[in-house]
Formats: C-alpha cells, structure tokens, sequence
C-alpha cells in the first residue's frame, strides 16, 4: 500500500458493511486492501469467509486471521462480529446531468453534521427506492465507517454525487424533475397531496434547515402532520424515512 493510500484508509466493521461494499462495486469504486477474521469466528461465520476468499481472488485484497485482542483493538465499535476491512477512499462523482435516472427518487440532504444521523437517513432512503444521494461538499471519510454501520451498509450500495445547491437546482431541473423542500413555512401535507416521480426530495439538518437556493426554486414545501400537538422538530433521519416512504407509496404502482 502507497503512503498516500495508509493516509486515507477508513475501517468497515462487520459482515454488513463489508457485504454491501462488496456487492456494490457498479457504483462504488472503495478499494479493499486487506481484512482481518477472528480465528475462533471462522466455523461461524464459514459461509462469508467463503464468500471473501473468493472475492479475495477477484479483487486481490488480503485476508488475515488473528485473534479476537487484535480485531477488538482495531475497532471503534463492538458489532463487528469479528471481521473488519482496512478500505482506501471512496470517489463521490460530480453531479451531472447524464448521471440521473428518469422517473426517479433523488433525496439532497443539506446540513447534517452527526454521522449516525446521516447513516440513519442512508439507511431509510436505500430501503425506500431512492436512486441516489447528494451531498454539499464535505469530507465524510473520517467517519465512513460509522456511517457504513448506522446504515446497515446503505452508504455503500447507494450512489453518492456532490454539488451545491445551485448546481443541484439546474441539473435536476434540465432533466425534467420538480423538487421538493421538507419545511412548515407555506407548505403542504405530504399526506394531502399526491406528487408523482420524478422528484428531488430536499431534506435539511436540524440546527440550519434547506438553504434559500433550494426553498426559492421548490415547487412545493412539503410538510410531515404530526398525531399529537408537537411543537418540535423531527430529527433529519427521521424526516427522512417519513418523506420517502411516503413517496415511494404514492409512487408503487
């Protein structure tokens, strides 16, 4: 390994992660340098070891087996399971026009700063249909590995594009998508109204909400009805799981 690539290594930690990396490889280019098993986890886990030893000859990473000390000194958390892959830096394209889907569900998530948080959205955005992810420039790569775990893998099967806000306006617009804002202020309920694909769903962070780029050229605001008198705000996670799903139900047919 290159001194440049130990700089930029990023641990994903457990089965799930690594899974997903594996299994995602049209849309995400992370190499895999080398992954560490727990001897005492191989009959366990025999049917995924195997399935890494034949990876292993396809993309050429190494495997080691260790002890459980080793594996437990490597790793920030304690559902790896035994098993966890030292990865190099993940490419995050530019948005571009000829990169989008037509028909489709895009979600741009302005503003979150807590990694479980975003992994969390990643998750419920995966599980609910979206084709894709944008995200404001930023380097999420310190905490890749926390996200790949809050996520159950979905940071790493998801395709992820970077542009701001205008960028983002003008690419979805070229491409024939109507763009919705999550916020109260002159909105409307997701539940009352029926909004059809394609759509750029835009969800912001807690502490500095959607950014006046996006609220002047939404075609809606859109808002989530709460059951009790709430005053408060859900977090950027769950808003997120609400929303599209929502979307995805009105759109399954």
């Amino acid at each position: 390994m290159k001194q440049d690539e130990i700089s930029k290594t990023v641990l994903l930690e457990g089965s799930t992660s690594i899974s997903a990396l594996l299994n995602s490889q049209a849309v995400n280019d992370r190499p895999i340098f080398k992954i560490w098993v727990d001897r005492e986890k191989t009959s366990k886990k025999a049917p995924f070891i195997r399935f890494l030893e034949a990876k292993k000859a396809e993309l050429g990473f190494e495997i080691q087996y260790t002890d459980a000390q080793t594996i437990n000194a490597l790793a920030s958390g304690q559902t790896h399971g035994g098993i966890l892959a030292e990865c190099g830096e993940r490419t995050i394209l530019p948005l571009a026009k000829e990169q989008i889907r037509p028909g489709g569900l895009y979600v741009y998530l302005e503003g979150m700063e807590d990694p479980y948080n975003f992994g969390g959205a990643l998750r419920s955005l995966y599980a609910a249909g979206a084709c894709g992810v944008v995200l404001p420039e930023r380097n999420w790569m310190n905490a890749a590995g926390i996200v790949a775990r809050a996520s159950a893998g979905a940071s790493e099967r998801l395709p992820l594009y970077s542009a701001d806000a205008e960028t983002t306006v003008s690419v979805f617009r070229s491409a024939g998508y109507q763009i919705l804002c999550a916020g109260i202020r002159d909105s409307v309920s997701i539940y009352e109204n029926h909004f059809s694909y394609p759509i750029l769903l835009v969800i912001g962070g807690e502490k500095r909400g959607i950014s006046h780029t996006f609220l002047g050229n939404a075609d809606k605001i859109v808002r989530i009805d709460y059951g009790s008198d709430f005053r408060g705000s859900l977090s950027s996670s769950a808003s997120a799981a609400v929303l599209a799903f929502e979307l995805f139900r009105q759109n399954r047919s």
